[in-house]
């Protein structure tokens, strides 16, 4: 192994910025039951299944419409 690099004609990494984040997040069993289920049946993995359903909703800017209801007393 050399002392010292030469880095002054080195370029910035072009995936840098597909790089993955580790995040925790809590989903209900029956979510995560449903997207292991249809990721056996495509033969991937269900964590890169739900991060490609992500992905499209956030590239197609789909929003969920929720509207609450208060309870009636």
């Amino acid at each position: 192994m050399k002392k010292q690099y030469d880095f002054s004609k080195a370029t910035k990494n072009p995936y840098a910025g597909m790089l993955k984040r580790p995040v925790t997040i809590r989903l209900d069993e029956e979510s995560v039951a449903y997207f292991k289920e249809l990721a056996n049946e495509i033969g991937i993995p269900y964590q890169t299944l739900i991060n490609l359903y992500l992905r499209d909703c956030a590239a197609s800017r789909r929003k969920l419409s929720l509207e609450w209801r208060s309870a009636s007393v």
